[in-house]
């Protein structure tokens, strides 16, 4: 499974952007099924940041949904379509 790990990045927007722009769209090209953003659990501020992120119209039409991890709250997973 794919995973970005945002710790080392956390305290610069930009970055944490790019890095989930990048990653989303390797993602969608791998033909995974599901892949992995890692916030962290900490005050929330950075998960509800990704999830921002990930609610954006243009990348919404990447992937087909997100969650948090059962059971890890640190842990976002986002599923794509089946590209088989």
């Amino acid at each position: 499974m794919l995973s970005l790990d945002l710790h080392p990045i956390y305290r610069n927007n930009r970055d944490i952007e790019l890095a989930l722009r990048q990653f989303l769209f390797t993602a969608a090209r791998s033909g995974e099924s599901v892949v992995e953003i890692i916030p962290g659990k900490g005050s929330g501020q950075l998960k509800r940041r990704v999830l921002a992120f990930l609610d954006q119209k243009h990348i919404r039409k990447l992937y087909l949904s997100r969650e948090s991890a059962p059971g890890n709250e640190g842990r976002v997973l986002v599923h794509f379509r089946d590209q088989r």
